[in-house]
């Protein structure tokens, strides 16, 4: 172990004595899997707000996690360093058989459910409108210009977009990629999409019905993955990229387009957006922690005459694998 993952005996001890205690002990058992929010928290554990704020206010103090402020909502998640490390340790040991902890994952698991129902209900109601309504922050001509730029005018030969919506990715893309695939989660949303490609006569591009936390496409398979205004609408994004970097072949691209940070709360009240934005910084933690090569970030700045003012962010990252680590694949079998 080398000294920067190590911890001096005063600050373990320091690090044990905020994890001993049952609301504190659980807490960290739901951290380990997934960032919260304190009303996350609370409906998991079933205590006051004012009792859970305390309770993450001392780990944080013990560097155990750290809170990221978002708008009106801050999220909690274990911390990067040796006592976030310490506080995984302490979780791996812990039996599964318990009953506390089992009652715990289960209510968080349906809070999950919950959560998913209510994102496919929206977009459910949506989906002829959908890329209308994505348009009216943004121009959605720029940021595909954008993202042609940064992928460059080479073709590859597999792409695989992640929350396709109405597929419109793979009409933009169409002319570089030998084979396609969409996945998203909604039903509504993929009748658009596999209409819009009958349309616009695209044969080797296909949409799927997929969960972007669990895709069911062989690994390192594609050599370009998207994921397209997506992430703002999930509550655990690094889940998904864990994904998508999944799916990559050796030397593969992610290309990822969302918001940069903003605070408008109505998107989270009335379009289903969970987060609000994402910084360099913290995209730049998660492609790491993938082992990705952030190769191009790119700031799309609305004009004066956009009302909500909201930055569009490009990052590209490449998977650091030599590409000559994996034997050639066939083609067909990556949309089958």
């Amino acid at each position: 172990m080398t000294e920067e993952q190590t911890l001096s005996v005063e600050d373990t001890l320091a690090a044990l004595r905020a994890v001993g205690e049952t609301t504190r002990l659980r807490l960290i058992a739901l951290l380990a899997e997934s960032e919260l929010t304190v009303k996350d928290a609370t409906a998991i554990l079933g205590q006051s707000q004012p009792r859970i704020s305390r309770h993450l206010k001392l780990l944080a103090e013990a560097d155990l996690i750290k809170r990221y402020p978002e708008g009106a909502w801050v999220y909690y998640r274990l911390a990067d360093g040796p006592e976030g490390q310490l506080a995984r340790d302490l979780v791996a040991r812990i039996s599964t058989d318990d009953a506390v902890l089992a009652a715990d994952q289960e209510r968080f698991q349906a809070i999950r459910k919950a959560k998913a129902e209510e994102a496919a209900a929206y977009f459910a109601a949506r989906a002829l409108t959908w890329d209308r309504e994505r348009s009216l922050h943004v121009s959605e001509e720029d940021v595909e210009a954008a993202m042609r730029a940064a992928l460059g005018d080479k073709p590859f030969q597999s792409f695989l977009d992640l929350g396709t919506g109405t597929g419109r990715l793979l009409e933009v893309l169409s002319d570089q990629y030998t084979s396609a695939l969409g996945v998203d989660a909604s039903h509504d949303m993929l009748a658009v999409a596999r209409a819009n490609l009958a349309k616009a006569g695209l044969s080797n591009a296909q949409v799927r019905h997929g969960d972007v936390y669990a895709l069911n496409v062989p690994p390192r398979s594609f050599d370009v993955v998207a994921i397209h205004q997506v992430l703002h609408f999930l509550d655990e994004p690094a889940r998904a990229l864990n994904e998508a970097a999944r799916a990559l072949r050796p030397g593969g691209r992610l290309l990822i387009i969302d918001f940069a940070p903003h605070e408008l709360e109505f998107l989270r009240e009335k379009h289903a957006h969970r987060r609000l934005g994402f910084g360099h910084e913290q995209m730049e933690r998660w492609l790491e922690a993938l082992e990705l090569d952030l190769e191009q970030v790119t700031d799309l700045v609305p004009g004066d005459d956009n009302e909500t003012n909201l930055t569009v962010t490009l990052w590209l990252a490449r998977d650091r694998r030599i590409v000559t680590d994996l034997p050639a694949q066939n083609p067909s079998r990556e949309v089958a």
